[in-house]
């Protein structure tokens, strides 16, 4: 039975990651493509209808498993904002993500059931810790994603900011400044220069600037950006330098960075103690009594 179950669980791990690596493969490749303009953005909203064709050779794999997969599960908006925040904003991640959760819920059980096959109850309790599993183990991913990916873009605003003000004190306007800012970013931050792609050409369709830019809030979800968007919103409607607004939101987010930075230094030593009590105190312990105490015991067995 210990054959089986290992296998089992070989398996489910080599699928498992078989599926991230050519998940981030290809939202890595979009990224780059929809940053270097070769491809089309999608501004985000209601993710649009998804036909099953009657070809099968035509229609992927992930719209037909979608058959499968509990509509509301797709339709969630709450869902589908949490992918954008976490970079997959493809019309077909709902769905994706949906069958990914069916899998988990699937494949999960069953694992916990084949790895405590010695009674019932072991393998009822196996089986609801796999469920349990599988219902947490896809929106902690997503969640982690997100994290990340806020993270990344955190980082690289301030560089972007730089560029912005260059831009702007040269004579070029805003939405211009936008543009070749996320086309100068495209290789060192696709991820941002995605992110200005989609608020420039929403603003070329005709939403208005400040839609644009809380959009960009919206997508990404990291807070500088929530403050820096109201203040070049301010901006523009009391018609104050937007060059200067935007080297002061530049120097703030560096300080912050800094800070940041530090504080991380400064809780080193605190996050050290509990390894160094564990793990190297007793072990310092063993080496510097350890003989005293063998040549006690000698000595007195004797």
């Amino acid at each position: 039975m210990l054959p089986v179950i290992l296998m089992v669980i070989v398996a489910v791990m080599a699928i498992a990651v078989a599926a991230y690596v050519a998940l981030s493969d290809s939202r890595r490749r979009t990224v780059v493509e929809r940053a270097m303009d070769g491809g089309v953005a999608w501004g985000g909203g209601r993710s649009p209808v998804i036909t099953l064709d009657a070809r099968k050779k035509s229609v992927p794999l992930t719209v037909r498993l979608g058959r499968f997969v509990p509509q509301s599960w797709v339709d969630d908006s709450a869902v589908e904002h949490d992918l954008i925040q976490a970079g997959y904003d493809s019309p077909t991640a709902p769905l994706t993500y949906a069958v990914a959760r069916v899998a988990c819920l699937i494949a999960c059980p069953m694992l916990g059931i084949l790895s405590f096959p010695d009674t019932f109850n072991t393998m009822m309790l196996g089986g609801l810790g796999g469920a349990l599993i599988g219902f947490v183990l896809p929106r902690g991913f997503i969640a982690r994603q997100a994290r990340k990916r806020q993270e990344r873009l955190r980082r690289s605003l301030p560089d972007a900011l730089d560029l912005m003000v260059v831009c702007v004190e040269a004579g070029v306007s805003l939405d211009a400044a936008i543009l070749r800012v996320a086309k100068e970013l495209a290789i060192a931050h696709p991820e941002l220069a995605y992110e200005f792609t989609v608020v420039n050409r929403k603003t070329n369709a005709g939403v208005t600037r400040e839609e644009a830019l809380r959009g960009l809030w919206m997508r990404t979800g990291v807070e500088d950006i929530r403050a820096l968007v109201s203040s070049m919103v301010q901006s523009e409607k009391w018609g104050t330098s937007i060059s200067k607004v935007l080297r002061v939101a530049s120097e703030t987010l560096r300080r912050k960075r800094r800070q940041a930075a530090e504080k991380r230094a400064a809780l080193a030593p605190l996050k050290m103690t509990i390894p160094l009590v564990l793990l190297i105190l007793p072990t310092m312990f063993i080496v510097i009594l350890g003989p005293v105490a063998l040549q006690m015991v000698e000595t007195f067995t004797k």
